[in-house]
């Protein structure tokens, strides 16, 4: 061992002993030294415990100045973000988006001067084609839909832009008042997520998506299972307008989930009918039905026992024939959903292994567009209404997802940055620093929800107002007339095409006969089975 390596190793360390030893014979006389000395003790006796723990080996051959390097790394997403971080370094969302979202919530100016920042030549840019004549007064008022098919009675006149599924649990209080008072205050939906309903989603009567899922929380018996009676009672209630099946999401589809045991509160205990202090498990798959007839069949419970009000799903695509034969079962029962929420595999969550965060699942885009054309293909799409979730921040993120097939479209993380979430990625730690996504009192008391729901509003609005400003330039005065044709895509240096040009589109009720347009379409429909999820032997 050399001298220069024994004095890189220890230098700091024997340096923070000699000063502790030099000053204690003088601190009775000079009072000065006492700050001195006790942080020269302080760091001997961290360096004497570095040497003494078996833990980490960086710091036990580097006592005291090893734990720089564990400071640095704690607060390298901080520093990444704050000061070295691109403007659209999208991780997962960039400054830019994040910017845009705070701007709107607060009302403040979000006209961007000087001209674009993006590479309008580069591959992937996208924009909306305009018209040479504008359409006047487009009204955002008007940018509502009607969900709620033929067997419905009590359909919703929704926005075409609403809060994403976040659960009590994993939101704090004052995170669910917030974005529950800013939904009722701009007449948006927002979904409960599959937590239950809590006392919070009650206070101020914002309308309710609620989401039901594998854990039925809010609706569940005691050993786990569906419970007819608990749900009837909460479904009825007036300020619930939608049941929501989850069937998987889009940051962790297939997984299940776990809210671990330091966040199960006894008011999340209560509200979601499990034991407080313990860990809260969402099985990866329902137990109340097991074939793509028995969901119907569960669809339709449900109708019944709400009352009759609009009952859906939610999915992450995943196998293909599976849905399709969901799509088989509806023919073959005559059960209809009133909607289908399509999630993306880019969606977020708390927590979620990173396999499942970068590597399963279909993407919005790719799984809404394949959604859109099965159900053209099987003659249902103008009875079934579809909504979308994945990465949407902006009124282009809005007008691009339903110019390519959807109704309306939810965001989840856009809306937490509205109420304060500055993407610190801390969620599943409980040490969230806005009091957005953590269960302790202390942290989430600094979000105030009155001012906190005021920007929920805001951001809903000002989306909403820059939608309407981007339709009248394309000459349309309702969303619902935008289509694959208005939006574009560079697909090279050279060349510029239409959606409707690189995707694959299907003609209605194609799927119903025995040559359909794609092969990719055909395979899959034949291997799709409403008695089962497993495909079938071709």
């Amino acid at each position: 061992m050399t001298l220069g390596s024994l004095l890189a190793r220890y230098t700091v360390f024997g340096l923070c002993i000699f000063i502790t030893l030099l000053t204690l014979p003088f601190l009775p006389s000079a009072g000065w030294l006492w700050p001195l000395t006790l942080l020269a003790g302080a760091l001997s006796l961290l360096g004497i415990y570095d040497l003494a723990q078996r833990r980490h080996a960086v710091r036990r051959n580097y006592p005291v100045i090893g734990n720089i390097r564990y400071l640095v790394e704690e607060i390298r997403p901080e520093i990444r973000q704050y000061l070295l971080e691109g403007d659209d370094d999208k991780l997962p969302y960039s400054r830019a988006q994040r910017s845009l979202v705070y701007q709107r919530a607060k009302d403040t100016v979000s006209e961007s001067p000087f001209g674009t920042l993006l590479d309008v030549y580069g591959n992937g840019y996208e924009f909306i084609g305009h018209s040479s004549r504008p359409a006047l007064n487009v009204d955002p008022a008007r940018f509502r839909i009607t969900i709620g098919g033929p067997q419905c009675t009590e359909p919703y006149s929704a926005s075409v832009f609403n809060i994403s599924a976040m659960s009590f649990g994993a939101l704090s209080a004052n995170a669910i008042r917030a974005l529950n008072k800013g939904a009722k205050m701009g007449g948006f939906a927002h979904d409960t997520g599959e937590g239950g309903i809590s006392p919070y989603h009650r206070e101020y009567g914002g309308d309710l998506i609620w989401e039901i899922g594998s854990g039925y929380f809010g609706c569940r018996t005691r050993n786990g299972q569906f419970d007819p009676e608990r749900f009837a009672r909460e479904a009825q209630s007036p300020q619930v307008k939608m049941i929501e099946i989850k069937i998987s999401q889009g940051a962790k589809p297939g997984h299940g989930g776990i809210l671990p045991k330091g966040k199960v509160s006894a008011e999340i205990a209560l509200t979601r009918g499990v034991e407080e202090g313990k860990e809260c498990v969402s099985p990866a798959r329902h137990s109340a039905f097991s074939t793509p007839v028995e969901m119907m069949q569960f669809i339709a419970r449900l109708r019944e026992l709400s009352g009759g009000k609009p009952v859906g799903f939610k999915l992450c695509l995943g196998h293909p024939w599976e849905f399709m034969g969901i799509v088989k079962a509806m023919l073959e029962t005559g059960i209809l959903p009133d909607f289908i929420v399509v999630d993306g595999a880019e969606g977020g969550t708390g927590a979620a292994p990173v396999e499942f965060t970068d590597h399963i699942g279909v993407p919005m885009r790719e799984g809404l567009l394949f959604v859109h054309n099965v159900l053209v293909g099987a003659g249902l799409r103008d009875r079934i209404k579809i909504g979308a979730a994945g990465k949407v921040v902006s009124a282009f993120d809005v007008a691009s997802t339903l110019a390519i097939g959807a109704d309306w479209v939810n965001a989840a993380r856009a809306f937490m940055f509205a109420i304060g979430c500055i993407q610190s990625r801390s969620c599943h730690t409980n040490r969230c620093p806005t009091g957005v996504a953590t269960q302790d009192p202390l942290r989430q008391r600094a979000l105030y929800v009155p001012d906190k729901a005021e920007r929920v509003f805001n951001y809903h609005r000002n989306t909403v107002r820059a939608l309407a400003e981007i339709l009248a330039s394309a000459g349309l005065e309702h969303p619902d007339q935008l289509g694959p044709h208005h939006l574009a895509r560079r697909t090279s240096n050279t060349e510029i095409r239409l959606f409707s040009q690189i995707h694959y589109f299907a003609r209605p009720g194609e799927l119903l006969d025995s040559e359909a347009g794609s092969e990719f379409f055909r395979e899959s429909w034949r291997m799709a089975r409403a008695d089962s999820f497993d495909p079938a032997r071709l």
